[in-house]
């Protein structure tokens, strides 16, 4: 990965290539280069729809070799929906594919003046770009089937549906998985607004003739990958509960810890959890001849995806992960798997966030556009999204417009940004992350869960106040630089719990570069990360007084713990002092 390119959408006579060395960057991917160079590049008043925001892809510093998990692909740009600094990733076969055919990082910038729409193809040869207007207001899964009547199923695409297009803040940018099905998004921040405010509509990569990129020391690349893979395979997260039941196994865990938010978010236990269970759904998968295990890129060894078929053994989505069932789910009073299953691939094929747009219906029921537990209400309401109408744009610009809109008090957001399927106040060290991190309310920006609850890593009372914000820190340290290998974030688990799995991380990725890597390395990187981006929002306009939860989640206890949100905001404060 020894290039970047830069393609200005908005140059005079047409869309304009550059291409230049990586430079200050070397080194450097995913979360780690699209972070810095937005925040060097971007004017963080930037309009993040127009012609100054620029749309960072950048595969992750071990993606495209033989590693395992090192398969995402980070997205980076300012985000329509918060204002602030955004990287949004996705697994899929994209960044693997970018990796090897040469690229640190592809930019989109400038914005055109007509209304074409513009397909990219990159390879081996180089890049070229042409305008397709037949693709115009196509969704995701069309989209791909006829690309692919073009290009062959040996590339990767990516490309965003009619949300993304139309603009709207939910939108997300959908990479292909290795069946070349549109299922791994980058979702949150709506970056595949920012895609389409360029006119882009595609972006098709095509690795032919390109071989896997080699280690300075191959053979101790090869021990540390399998002492890795060993790691991931005996720690009972990543090797049992995720293979088993994927992301989804975690319904059980939070209904009984009394931490998964229902009706938006006036409950913290769902009556009909069970029937939306990971146990559940993967004996429904396999019943109806799908499967409860799948990889969403090549060489990943957790596996925690899956398919999910209807009654009759038809194909309807991939696996809906344990946030879109929730936010679809037990967020909207609703029980049913073949209706979270089809609201999954509506979101999939228009092209928007499970998660904002579940909680988005959840506001909207709130105001009593459907009633709590109402599956054709549901579908009715993500139908107006499809077609653009404009209740549809309302809700498809998210939780915090569709709740002013209708009038809805307590609305979920945190930065404009909807809060995922963990609730705040059972959880202390989850509603600390969600207060502070970077982008807006997202779980895996440090994911205190793990030790909140599944106790990885230690143990956290996550009924009480004391260390969470000590917790969340570390965490969001990590995850920034977890997020910069192309490494999916579920390795965490292992490498929290098992020293020589973490050593075997900082050997894959310093026998890869010819350094040698330790943890302060690790956390070196995480820090200038975090920093970059706090940076960014601090000119953005962006105060410490934006680092809150909802007033509700301070004042309104829920059963079963019947407490309220308490870390004090002098500790959260004090959380990226370092």
């Amino acid at each position: 990965m020894d290039k970047i390119a830069r393609i200005d959408l908005g140059a005079e006579g047409g869309p304009k290539i550059s291409f230049e060395e990586v430079g200050e960057y070397t080194g450097l991917g995913g979360r780690a280069l699209t972070s810095l160079f937005v925040a060097k590049e971007v004017n963080p008043l930037a309009h993040p729809l127009g012609a100054e925001n620029k749309l960072v892809f950048a595969p992750g510093m071990l993606s495209g070799t033989t590693g395992s998990m090192t398969g995402r692909l980070s997205v980076g740009c300012k985000s329509p929906l918060t204002g602030t600094i955004k990287e949004s990733n996705a697994g899929g076969q994209a960044a693997q594919v970018l990796a090897r055919i040469g690229y640190a990082a592809i930019v989109l910038e400038g914005k055109p003046a007509g209304d074409d729409l513009y397909k990219i193809i990159v390879n081996k040869d180089g890049i070229t770009i042409e305008k397709d207007n037949s693709l115009k207001l196509m969704d995701n899964y069309p989209l791909v089937a006829k690309l692919r009547g073009q290009y062959g199923d040996k590339v990767a695409y990516i490309t965003i549906g009619s949300a993304g297009e139309r603009q709207l803040l939910a939108a997300s940018i959908a990479c292909t998985d290795p069946e070349l099905r549109p299922t791994r998004h980058c979702g949150r921040g709506g970056v595949g607004a920012v895609m389409g405010s360029k006119r882009v509509k595609a972006i098709i990569l095509d690795d032919a003739g390109m071989k896997m990129r080699a280690p300075k020391d191959p053979e101790k690349f090869r021990d540390a990958n399998r002492k890795f893979v060993e790691g991931l395979r005996k720690h009972p997260v990543t090797g049992e509960g995720l293979p088993a039941y994927g992301t989804n196994v975690l319904t059980n865990v939070l209904n009984e810890a009394g931490g998964y938010p229902t009706r938006n978010f006036k409950g913290g236990v769902f009556e009909g959890g069970a029937k939306l269970s990971g146990e559940a759904q993967a004996e429904l998968e396999i019943k109806r001849g799908g499967s409860a295990t799948h990889g969403c890129h090549r060489g990943c060894v957790i596996q925690c995806s899956g398919i999910f078929n209807d009654k009759d053994g038809n194909y309807v989505t991939k696996q809906p992960e344990y946030e879109t069932v929730w936010s679809h789910g037990g967020h909207c009073g609703i029980d049913n798997l073949d209706t979270v299953a089809k609201l999954d691939y509506m979101d999939d094929n228009i092209g928007v966030d499970t998660i904002e747009m579940g909680v988005t219906i959840g506001v909207a029921m709130d105001a009593g556009l459907a009633e709590f537990g109402d599956s054709e209400g549901a579908i009715r309401l993500m139908e107006e999204v499809g077609k653009g109408t404009p209740l549809g744009r309302v809700l498809g610009c998210g939780a915090e417009i569709t709740g002013k809109v209708f009038g809805v008090e307590k609305v979920p957001v945190v930065k404009g940004q909807a809060l995922p399927a963990y609730d705040p106040r059972p959880i202390q060290g989850i509603g600390v992350t969600y207060a502070t991190t970077t982008m807006g309310a997202d779980h895996t920006a440090g994911y205190a869960i793990a030790t909140n609850i599944l106790k990885v890593g230690g143990d956290v009372d996550p009924l009480k106040t004391e260390g969470q914000v000590e917790l969340s820190r570390n965490l969001q340290i990590a995850t920034a630089a977890i997020d910069s290998t192309g490494m999916c974030l579920f390795i965490a688990f292992a490498i929290m719990d098992q020293p020589e799995t973490f050593q075997a991380l900082l050997d894959m990725l310093g026998s890869f570069y010819g350094i040698e890597m330790t943890g302060d390395d690790v956390v070196a990187l995480g820090k200038k990360v975090l920093s970059a981006e706090r940076d960014f929002n601090t000119r953005a306009g962006f105060t410490k007084h934006h680092d809150r939860l909802p007033r509700f989640f301070y004042t309104d206890p829920i059963a079963p713990h019947n407490q309220v949100f308490s870390v004090p905001d002098e500790e959260i404060d004090q959380l990226f002092n370092w």
